[in-house]
């Protein structure tokens, strides 16, 4: 088991059982200046401006106000885009490319409506599977 974590960290903003409501006040990891880094927190402060409010698992029990650590396990972000955008995109074409080789225009719409809609099948499956692994889910590691 993979037990590297990315890091960042937010404040506290509610509580629901036991999940907290956080506020990050920067994108991306907070590693975008050291060597290595993707630069993320660049765009996401292009696309998104204010602060971002996540749900997120409360493994310490912090109170509302608390400053906290977030984790989430390395390479989490990208198997669940991968998921939720790859997995459709290649089905939606690869139906379409079927569709289209077997009888044309009509066929391609038909074959990539078919891929779109089991790749939706195949992502509901997947992510039920991952939902309660707590290592895959963002989650408060330490108050600050």
């Amino acid at each position: 088991m993979n037990t590297e974590q990315t890091t960042i960290l937010a404040r506290v903003e509610s509580l629901d059982g036991k999940e907290a409501h956080v506020v990050v006040d920067q994108g991306g990891c907070g590693r975008c200046h050291e060597k290595g880094g993707c630069g993320g927190q660049q765009l996401t402060q292009m696309f998104c401006g204010g602060q971002k409010s996540y749900r997120v698992e409360n493994t310490v029990g912090a109170a509302v106000g608390d400053r906290v650590t977030i984790a989430i396990a390395a390479g989490s972000v990208r198997r669940t885009a991968n998921l939720a955008y790859g997995v459709p995109l290649v089905a939606t074409i690869g139906g379409a490319a079927l569709g289209a080789s077997l009888g044309g225009d009509g066929l391609a719409v038909l074959g990539a409506g078919s891929g779109l809609l089991i790749a939706f099948l195949y992502v509901i499956f997947r992510s039920r599977g991952d939902a309660g692994r707590l290592a895959e889910r963002p989650h408060i590691i330490s108050r600050s």
